[in-house]
C-alpha cells in the first residue's frame, strides 16, 4: 500500500537526515534538525484532546526539551520517527505558496551504493557534557574527591579517573584528545568538576593571614578563588586578562608588590599540579 501523506513523509526525511547527520558526527547538520523536531514537538503537544496526540505526550515532551537531543542515538530518533510521524499531520496549518512543476518520475530497481569509510572529529563540547554529566553522578568517588579538594593525585587515582571517563561511554581517542589539550587527564577532569571552594579558599590561607590586605587585594585574590572552584585549574596569564584587569589594566602588579605576584602564581601553580602527578601525563 502506498503511503499518501505528505506530512508523514517529511517527517521521515527530517528523522533520517537527523541519523545521517549522528553518523556524521555533523553537529550543525543536527541542530538544524532539532529546531524543527523542537518546533514540531511544541506545535503538538498542546492538542491533547486528539486521543492519538494524547497517548504520545510524553514523548511530544522530551521532543520538545533540549536534554532530549544531547547525545541523541540512532534508535531514539528511528523511535520518534514511528511514534509521531502520524500525528504531523496535526500541526497548525501554514500558508504556503504552491509549486509547479512538470517533469516524470522515473523509477529504477535498487542497487548497492559502496560508500567511503569516514572518521568523525571529536566534537570536544558534546564529549565535555556527556563526561561532566557522569562525573556529577558519581561524585563520591575517592579519586574523584580528592581531585576537587585539592589533594596531591597518586599514579592509582589517575588510573581510577580514567576507568570512570571509560565507564562514562566517552571515546577513547577523545579522552587523548581532552587529556592533551589540557595538560593531563587530571587536569581535564579538574577542569569539567571544578575545585571545593573550601579548598581553593584554604591555598590561600596562609597567604591572605600573614598581613593585613586592603578591600581591593582581598576582592583581587576572591576573584582567583572563584575561578579555580568554577574551574579547576588557572593558568597564570589569566592574572592579565579580564576580569582581573576590569579595575585594574596592569593586573595584580597594581595591587601586590612582585614577591607577593611570585606567591600568588606559586600557590595557582601547586594546586594546578595536585592535578598531575610526577611523572604522569
Amino acid at each position: 500500500m502506498i503511503d499518501t501523506d505528505e506530512q508523514a513523509k517529511r517527517f521521515d526525511l527530517l528523522m533520517l537526515t537527523g541519523q545521517l547527520a549522528v553518523l556524521e558526527n555533523d553537529q550543525v547538520a543536527l541542530d538544524c534538525v532539532r529546531t524543527t523536531g523542537q518546533a514540531i514537538a511544541d506545535n503538538l503537544k498542546g492538542k491533547t484532546a486528539i486521543p492519538a496526540i494524547r497517548a504520545q505526550a510524553e514523548r511530544l515532551e522530551e521532543l520538545a526539551s533540549d536534554e532530549w537531543w544531547v547525545d541523541v542515538t540512532l534508535p531514539m530518533l528511528e523511535l520518534a520517527r514511528l511514534r509521531i510521524r502520524g500525528l504531523v499531520r496535526f500541526q497548525d496549518k501554514k500558508q504556503r505558496n504552491p509549486v509547479y512543476v512538470d517533469f516524470e518520475d522515473i523509477f529504477t530497481d535498487p542497487k548497492d551504493v559502496p560508500l567511503p569509510t569516514m572518521t568523525p572529529s571529536v566534537d570536544i563540547d558534546r564529549f565535555r557534557d556527556k563526561v561532566q554529566a557522569y562525573l556529577r553522578e558519581h561524585q563520591d568517588n575517592v579519586a574523584l574527591q580528592r581531585l576537587r579538594r585539592n589533594r596531591p593525585l597518586t599514579s592509582q587515582d589517575i588510573t581510577v579517573l580514567e576507568q570512570l571517563l571509560t565507564a562514562s561511554g566517552a571515546d577513547r581517542d577523545a579522552i587523548d584528545h581532552a587529556a592533551e589539550q589540557q595538560g593531563g587527564l587530571g587536569r581535564f577532569i579538574r577542569s569539567l568538576v571544578g575545585l571545593d571552594r573550601a579548598a581553593a579558599t584554604e591555598a590561600f590561607s596562609a597567604f591572605l593571614d600573614k598581613t593585613t590586605y586592603s578591600e581591593a587585594q582581598i576582592r583581587f585574590v576572591e576573584m582567583i578563588i572563584d575561578e579555580l572552584t568554577h574551574s579547576g585549574v588557572m593558568e597564570p596569564r589569566r592574572l592579565f586578562e579580564s576580569p582581573y584587569t576590569d579595575d585594574a589594566p596592569a593586573g595584580p602588579t597594581v595591587f601586590f608588590p612582585d614577591p607577593e605576584i611570585d606567591t600568588i602564581l606559586g600557590i595557582i601553580g601547586r594546586v594546578n599540579d595536585n592535578a598531575t602527578p610526577e611523572g604522569v601525563a
